[in-house]
């Protein structure tokens, strides 16, 4: 090797991020019978579409060479203290909640709590969280968090729709809600044929029109209204009523729930979250008692275990989209749980009395710079929490370039208006050189000459008088030392990556390596406004311009948009471009969307929620589209065939080799195809679904592209077009193209970008293509070593798999009574996350190992697996007792070791049924847990203490 080959490779990111060392990868590919890697790729990647990939990246930079780049990136955004408001506001995140939640892997890299067994602190932290919600909004019933305030706006809109009295086909939004609510409320509505009516709630003649109301509150100029009158009309017309609250104003004042509001949805971002340009940021939505097994997203609830105690787990999950299909109401698969962990935590720390105090100074703030624009001769509204507006006229302009010279950004309300908002960080200073600004030449009253002037007020029949965060858990943990032991014991509840391998199908949790994380929290990311003007953000602009192309590379399509922030999302949003796209051509007719029946339960969600009719089309034996079955239904609906929904390697784990003629005969008849990118990370660097067929594809960056899935969000969905889809991308009112919005930030979870901008720029293209293949062979080798032990249910040609397999454990039911739950449960005593169960078939496992995980790890998991397969045959041949094993009896908790040992298998068998437990045994908290207690007597908020004793 020479000095430069030596010097150029020295620190080298491709082997930190793929797990398998040299020697390890050529024994995997001996036990396959492959002499390389190359030729067992060839194997598995079908003629048909070899040659597609068009990556071209440069060599991959080094850790510290990336992280010098993308800190020159960072300093062309230039940090101005924005109080541009409009629901975004600056805010301290805790230096306590900073490095132990929102750096820390623990909880970063956990995954969406469906085994809830090894899920009990960050459930704890999410039933805090609607705790918290449920409080503010004086609502008895609130979920985990949904993605951003606009796109909760448009579930509370369908969720009035189905559930209001009142089946009229208007809904409608004041004028004084947020305007990035608004476009993403009209977004959604178009294709279901809601018409959206804005306009003044006072003004409303006939109330009958409407299925629903949504009011901002305070609104958006920041003016305090009692919609108590506005919410009795709607109702009495047999509407339903939400409001979009503030919940730092909310400890001041009346909440939604008590002015007889039907929904309260908003945003938690100023509970210690970034701006980061947009987020992510965690939405909530809470509602009354009698429509809580409606409510969209996912909800924590408190159920019991087998031994009777206490335990958390996700409630009312038949809800999900998995299992309505094209009858869901959403195709929400994500939340903003990471985010809505630092809210909560957030109120943890500070209290009632906190938030209080926070909110009082910022509403006092507000009142002073009120009084002594008054002074200046200005009007102002009376009452007011954080926000003014205020009238210059021809001023306006020169007002904003000044306030920008002394480094502030107001608000553009328009031409001849601005706005005003103070925040947690907000100072007397600032209000000083706010006045001296907005003076405009004048001289500026002083603040300290302001006394106890009162510029504005909480109305008093607003002033809130009930309590809130009366539970313990909002008092105990005031100190750092107890906020950090708080932390660390849900933490150490916990099964993430930082303590094993999750080896779930389709959901690629894989590496977020700690140099792709750090630049989340520069506050060059962190600290910018999604609406500051857009010379202050020229680094957000060359960091996305950048990923756009590399994911343009990537993928083989022409354009990306950033925008959509959640998988769910990038999918809505393709159906939309697939949509207009017809629409454009004058075939609106068109909309019939065929989706294989083995296709993930959000894609015929999302195409229900643009208007769109799914036709299922059968798979054969091998998991396959049945291309016959194709052909008759894509005839059949010829003259209104929309679009394809596939999922590319399928759902069932393998490459199927007609995947050019099935797009071919989706196209022959005027349809587009959509590729599911949620495998993308079996094909980066060997094919490329924009170059054998696909018309439009969403990418999870929170799998492929690196990002954490953080306990079940932030996730980001961008999408990749053909050049012909490109004009109906999502636009933003601060993009080129102002309508179609999809989330409320025109790109999305901005922040997060770094990440995956990060993971590119380090492997370049020979790195990604070997993490592709890496992910194969680690996946066929599992499939391998597994196969004489459980039938691998699928498989390509040479019985090769893609990135993922399939272990079919229905027979064993029948032979030993055995199910999927509990190989599931059992692996929680083996330390490990139990793969994806039941689906795409019901009563199998789906594997995914990923590149990242060395064959060490691999090894291990496929002996707890054979360790169980050896339990099952036990069972089979009689010599463990059919009801009372370690496989019915999964997990054994610490707890149950104490006292006396009942069962006829050993304390040994339970806990220790590896000698490599031994060292570094995880123990679960709570045993397994009983859903149907926990549906039948829904919880979903901190109960009292005592009802801890009572259980």
């Amino acid at each position: 090797m020479s000095l430069h080959d030596t010097l150029s490779t020295a620190d080298e990111f491709v082997p930190r991020h793929i797990g398998p060392r040299e020697l390890d990868e050529i024994a995997m590919l001996n036990l396959l019978g492959y002499e390389s890697l190359e030729a067992m790729t060839a194997q598995v990647i079908p003629e048909s579409i070899k040659g597609t990939s068009v990556l071209d990246l440069p060599a991959g930079l080094s850790e510290a060479d990336a992280l010098a780049e993308l800190r020159t990136i960072a300093g062309k955004n230039r940090l101005l203290k924005s109080m541009i408001g409009q629901g975004y506001y600056n805010t301290h995140t805790p230096a306590p909640i900073l490095r132990n939640l929102l750096e820390n892997p623990a909880w970063y890299t956990a995954y969406t709590p469906y085994q809830p067994e090894i899920s009990q602190g960050r459930l704890e932290a999410l039933l805090n969280f609607q705790t918290l919600i449920g409080d503010l909004t004086g609502m008895p019933v609130a979920n985990a968090s949904l993605l951003d305030e606009g796109t909760a706006a448009a579930e509370a809109m369908t969720f009035c729709k189905r559930l209001a009295k009142n089946k009229a086909g208007a809904f409608f939004a004041s004028v004084h809600c947020h305007p990035q609510t608004l476009d993403v409320l009209r977004t959604r509505a178009e294709p279901l044929g809601i018409e959206v009516v804005v306009g003044v709630e006072t003004e409303i003649e006939d109330h009958g029109r409407f299925f629903g109301a949504l009011f901002q509150y305070p609104m958006t100029t920041g003016e305090i209204r009692d919609y108590r009158e506005s919410i009795q009309a709607f109702q009495a017309a047999g509407a339903l009523v939400a409001m979009a609250a503030d919940l730092l104003a909310l400890t001041l004042l009346t909440p939604p729930g008590e002015l007889g509001a039907d929904v309260a949805i908003g945003t938690a971002q100023r509970f210690g979250v970034p701006l980061g340009f947009g987020g992510p940021h965690a939405a909530y939505f809470a509602t009354q008692d009698k429509y809580k097994r409606d409510m969209p997203g996912r909800v924590v609830g408190v159920s019991i275990d087998r031994h009777g105690n206490p335990a958390y787990r996700l409630a009312l999950q038949t809800r999900e989209q998995h299992i309505r299909r094209e009858k869901a109401t959403s195709n929400i698969c994500t939340a903003q749980v990471l985010l809505a962990n630092i809210a909560s935590m957030y109120a943890v720390y500070h209290g009632p009395e906190g938030l209080t105090r926070i909110a009082t100074r910022v509403q006092r703030l507000t009142s002073l710079l009120a009084a002594g624009l008054q002074r200046l001769g200005h009007e102002t509204q009376h009452t007011a929490f954080d926000t003014l507006t205020l009238v210059f006229g021809a001023r306006t302009a020169a007002l904003h370039e000044a306030a920008r010279a002394c480094g502030y950004n107001l608000r553009e309300v328009s031409a001849e208006a601005l706005g005003v908002s103070l925040d947690e960080t907000s100072t007397l200073a600032d209000v000083q050189a706010l006045l001296e600004i907005l003076a405009d030449g004048k001289a500026a009253p002083q603040v300290a000459e302001l006394g106890d002037a009162q510029g504005v007020e909480v109305p008093a029949a607003l002033q809130r008088q009930s309590a809130f965060l009366t539970h313990p858990v909002f008092a105990s943990h005031r100190s750092e030392t107890e906020l950090m032991r708080y932390l660390r014991k849900l933490a150490d509840k916990d099964l993430a990556l930082d303590r094993t391998m999750i080896p779930l199908g389709s959901c690629t949790m894989k590496l977020n390596a700690a140099s792709e994380m750090i630049p989340v929290t520069w506050a060059e990311f962190g600290g910018i406004h999604p609406f500051a003007p857009a010379d202050q953000a020229e680094g957000y602009a060359q960091l996305t311009t950048e990923l756009e192309a590399m994911l343009c590379a990537a993928t083989g399509y022409d354009a990306v948009s950033l925008q959509p922030n959640a998988g769910s999302q990038g999918e809505y949003a393709g159906l939309l471009a697939i949509r207009a796209y017809h629409a454009s051509r004058g075939q609106g007719e068109r909309d019939v969307c065929l989706i294989p029946a083995s296709a993930h339960g959000t894609n015929p969600a999302t195409a229900s929620m643009v208007d769109m009719r799914v036709v299922v089309v059968a798979c054969d034996k091998r998991g396959n589209v049945d291309l016959d079955d194709l052909r008759a239904k894509a005839e059949q609906h010829s003259e209104r065939l929309a679009a394809l929904m596939i999922t590319y390697p399928s759902t069932h784990g393998v490459f199927e080799e007609a995947i050019r003629e099935i797009c071919q005969v989706v196209h022959d008849h005027g349809g587009q195809v959509y590729i599911d990118g949620a495998n993308m990370n079996a094909m980066v660097g060997l094919c490329a679904p924009g170059q054998f067929g696909g018309d439009v594809s969403h990418l999870n960056l929170h799998k492929t592209f690196c990002i954490p899935h953080g306990g079940g969000g932030p996730g980001v969905g961008p999408i990749g077009v053909k050049a012909h889809l490109a004009p109906f991308l999502p636009g933003h009112a601060r993009l080129e193209r102002k309508d179609g919005a999809v989330c409320a930030a025109p790109y999305g979870s901005a922040s997060i970008l770094p990440i995956s901008w990060m993971y590119l720029k380090m492997m370049g293209s020979a790195g990604l293509t070997r993490a592709s293949q890496i992910a194969i062979l680690s996946a066929n080798y599992i499939a391998r070593r597994l196969e004489e032990h459980y039938p691998v249910l699928y498989s390509g040609t040479g019985g090769l798999v893609a990135h993922e397999c399939i272990l079919d454990l229905r027979p064993l039911k029948d032979s030993s009574g055995v199910t999927v739950d509990d190989v599931a449960k059992r692996l929680i005593d083996f330390g490990f996350h139990a793969p994806t169960m039941s689906f795409p078939v019901a009563g199998t496992l789906m594997i995914e190992p990923t590149e990242s995980e060395s064959k060490q790890e691999l090894d291990r998991f496929c002996d707890a697996m054979i360790a169980i397969r050896d339990e099952i045959r036990a069972l089979e041949a009689g010599t463990l007792d059919p009801q009372d094993n370690p496989l019915k009896n999964a997990p054994h908790t610490a707890r149950e070791l104490a006292g006396e040992w009942t069962h006829p298998y050993s304390r040994e068998q339970a806990v220790f049924p590896l000698p490599s437990l031994v060292d570094g045994k995880y123990w679960p908290p709570v045993a397994r847990i009983d859903n149907v207690y926990g549906d039948r007597n829904l919880v979903c908020s901190c109960p009292p203490i005592e009802a801890y004793g009572e259980v």
